[in-house]
């Protein structure tokens, strides 16, 4: 029995299958595209650079609209959340880019944990359409005559093998799939909550950097030196 002919004669059973196979095409397509290209950001430590280049001169309103240019990447989203506190306590700066780095994981673990139980329900799906072909393959023997049970049975046994098959060709590509996005996931992860100390780091800099300047301005030493 061919695979066409077996889903033609038991597409009942197969029908679930069938959508979960659609089910993790449909998400395996979305998140590969927006973990391999609409996520990521090249050159992370670049953007950086220029960020501290113009929090160190003062010109957070420049690096705010730097950050404007890159608004699809989460990382420069964390990074725009805490210069826009920049001029607020230290405690609330961290609250914002918290609250910044779990919009932004949030975002981009979605989605793909169900492809792990889309491969557990086709699965499932599988045995269900193998105990019930081997089921109805029994009932056929029992009723036949001598001459027709070993071709009823096997029969039989080939629907539900088919079944289990079925199940197991939606199974393993999902699960797959779902390891490699996962680990996908756990980088841009792990980009974001290093963004977040990263800004924290450059605005602590500037805040420092401004108050030695204030206290190198008012010592009588240092201007006599500096003259």
């Amino acid at each position: 029995m061919s695979m066409m002919q077996f889903i033609a004669r038991n597409f009942w059973h197969v029908f679930p299958i069938l959508l979960c196979g659609a089910a993790g095409v449909l998400i395996i397509l979305e998140r590969s595209a927006a973990l391999g290209w609409a996520y990521p950001m090249e050159n992370v430590d670049g953007f950086f650079e220029r960020i501290r280049n113009m929090i160190l001169r003062n010109s957070i309103q420049e690096a705010i609209a730097f950050c404007e240019r890159f608004r699809a990447k989460p990382v420069a989203r964390v990074v725009r959340e805490g210069l826009i506190r920049a001029h607020q306590p230290e405690h609330l700066i961290e609250n914002g880019l918290q609250i910044a780095v779990g919009e932004a994981t949030e975002k981009i673990q979605i989605r793909t944990p169900f492809l792990a139980t889309i491969a557990n329900v086709a699965t499932l799906f599988g045995l269900l359409g193998t105990i019930v072909g081997l089921v109805q393959s029994f009932e056929a023997v029992g009723s036949a005559v001598a001459q027709q049970r070993a071709a009823l049975l096997a029969a039989g046994i080939s629907t539900a093998m088919n079944a289990t098959m079925m199940g197991l060709a939606v199974a393993i590509p999902c699960m797959i799939a779902y390891s490699i996005l996962m680990a996908r996931t756990n980088k841009i992860t792990a980009q974001i909550e290093q963004s977040a100390v990263r800004t924290m780091d450059i605005l602590q800099q500037s805040y420092f950097n401004a108050k030695s300047g204030d206290a190198s301005a008012g010592d009588p030493k240092v201007r006599r030196n500096h003259k």
